[in-house]
């Protein structure tokens, strides 16, 4: 058989095993969940200056909780800085209800069993598909031997990427953002990535942004929080916070957390309409933005796609919002 005959056909069986994959519950991609979170919170990713993925950039720089330094991408690897990310469930059925279960080994192989509560959790979860549309902020429990193990009910079949957000209760312990691989099985049905927006809507909720991503360059981001066309100007913290603010790369779903300008409780901070952050994109590219804020109870999540180097988002000076006043909390 002459080579281009041999490799029309290995690409054809190849085509032919994954397109069947999902269907019979054996789908090794990462799997997405469109469906609102029940809870929400996130941290800082990883540092570490290298990629899993040839070609993609590099990680460097750690940022503060304040978000002005040059912020990381995380997620990329399933192992750094002595902790493996182990996850024990690769596979769950989509729209089924079913315990994700996972540890952090370090190097000796054994569950780490300490971790430094940082915005009042020991650990934080994104679950987030491969296509971006779904996304979940989690908050798991740790049994004493060290299995994280939370409910999770993903809507759809395909690839999702789970990433754990945290840091050892060690002398000289940096925080980390590990990622692995989740697949969900069913009948997979490929959806686009949501095209670039500047208002987001969320249970009734309309969220606006202003500012834009730039790579290598701080930024501020301003997401104003309104609802029947009236600013909302009693946030309620969350976490520590007025808003918790997550970021995806498209493509390999590199992840960057950014806390918001000033926290609540300082007498300067605003509990609303307004929430800002300061934020750098570590490359060009596009990014899917989650915002989480909490009002009258509950925790709610807006999401845009964006662009870094050419943006979707409107200057500040221009992203139409309303402001009542400085509270403080």
């Amino acid at each position: 058989m002459h080579a281009g005959l041999k490799i029309t056909a290995f690409a054809a069986a190849l085509a032919a095993t994954f397109g069947t994959a999902y269907g019979v519950g054996q789908g090794l991609g990462p799997v997405v969940d469109d469906e609102p979170p029940a809870r929400h919170d996130a941290h800082m990713g990883g540092d570490s200056g290298r990629s899993e993925h040839p070609g993609e950039p590099g990680r460097s720089g750690r940022p503060g909780h304040s978000g002005h330094e040059m912020a990381p991408a995380g997620g990329l690897q399933v192992s750094e800085n002595g902790c493996t990310l182990d996850l024990r469930t690769p596979r769950l059925a989509a729209g089924r209800t079913a315990d994700l279960r996972f540890a952090i080994r370090g190097d000796d192989g054994r569950a780490v069993t300490a971790f430094r509560r940082e915005h009042d959790k020991e650990l934080h979860l994104i679950v987030a598909s491969r296509d971006l549309n779904t996304y979940r902020h989690l908050h798991p429990t740790r049994a004493a031997d060290g299995t994280w193990s939370i409910p999770v009910s993903l809507p759809r079949a395909g690839g999702y990427r789970v990433f754990a957000d945290f840091t050892p209760e060690k002398k000289g312990a940096e925080n980390l953002t590990l990622g692995a691989d989740l697949a969900v099985s069913g009948t997979y049905a490929p959806q686009n990535l949501p095209a670039p927006n500047t208002t987001a809507t969320t249970d009734g909720y309309e969220v606006k942004l202003g500012g834009a991503l730039r790579p290598g360059a701080a930024r501020e981001l301003k997401l104003t929080v309104s609802r029947g066309g009236r600013p909302v100007t009693d946030l309620q913290p969350y976490l520590g916070a007025y808003g918790h603010l997550v970021a995806l790369r498209s493509g390999d779903l590199a992840y960057l957390h950014v806390h918001p300008n000033g926290e609540p409780g300082h007498g300067t901070t605003a509990a609303g309409p307004d929430i800002s952050f300061t934020a750098t994109a570590p490359s060009s590219g596009i990014y899917r933005l989650f915002l989480d804020f909490k009002h009258e109870g509950t925790v709610h999540t807006a999401a845009f796609t964006v662009s870094a180097g050419g943006g979707a988002a409107a200057p500040l000076d221009e992203a139409p919002h309303e402001s009542s006043g400085v509270h403080g909390h």
